[in-house]
């Protein structure tokens, strides 16, 4: 069970809110996990604690803090699902990164070696943009969106990068995954996995939108995949 704490956001912008949670014996890694455009709801902070419960420093930053901070909102309500697409709409992406490298001086500052980070949607966007300007050790993105129109930053990928693509997401159309395949495939620090016939949020750990089986398989790469890079 973790806690909510403060991170001081770069360039005096202010505190960020934060759910951390530290794992039973001394963490050697910490993984940063970003929430979708529903905030540091229930299935985010379930997945924080499920990181610390493998041995790592767990950190979720509330991503919306600027403009709507503590929000918790439901995918599977449909108003409160119009509240996130507004959100996402006054979300500056630039100033995430920004939030992103200060939570990662946060955890280099409690002895932490290495750091991955994890995203979801909005999230998984961010995973792709700290792989190309932030310093963090490993980075995945689940079912990000609008990193096809970002491609040209690819070349400043240094460090590895996974992405968990569904095939018939809503919001990252055929065009879109086919042009981040062409701009990714090539770079052997990027690896992406295909989830046929499967939709944006399969992997939530809560709600309508999750399949199981494919969760739990994504899971278990990223899993993999962190274990292998933040060794």
């Amino acid at each position: 069970m973790g806690s909510m704490i403060t991170i001081s956001a770069t360039e005096d912008q202010g505190e960020i809110p934060a759910y951390v949670a530290q794992p039973d014996s001394a963490a050697t890694a910490a993984v940063i996990v970003i929430p979708e455009i529903f905030g540091v709801n229930a299935g985010i902070r379930s997945k924080v604690d499920g990181w610390a419960a493998l041995g790592y420093l767990a950190v979720a930053p509330d991503i919306f803090w600027r403009f709507a901070p503590g929000v918790e909102l439901d995918p599977d309500v449909p108003e409160q699902m119009q509240q996130a697409f507004g959100y996402f709409q006054q979300f500056n992406a630039d100033l995430g990164v920004d939030d992103i490298k200060a939570v990662l001086a946060w955890t280099r500052g409690q002895g932490i070696a290495k750091t991955g980070l994890v995203g979801f949607c909005l999230g998984g966007r961010l995973a792709y943009m700290a792989a190309t300007r932030t310093t963090i050790d490993a980075s995945v993105g689940y079912y990000g969106v609008m990193i096809d129109t970002m491609l040209d930053e690819a070349p400043r990928i240094t460090r590895p990068l996974a992405l968990h693509i569904p095939t018939a997401d809503h919001f990252v159309g055929p065009q879109a995954q086919a042009a981040i395949h062409a701009g990714l495939d090539p770079n052997p620090l990027v690896t992406v996995w295909d989830y046929d016939g499967l939709d944006h949020g399969f992997a939530a750990e809560h709600g309508n939108r999750r399949d199981d089986a494919a969760a739990n398989l994504a899971d278990q790469r990223t899993r993999d995949f962190l274990a292998a890079n933040l060794a």
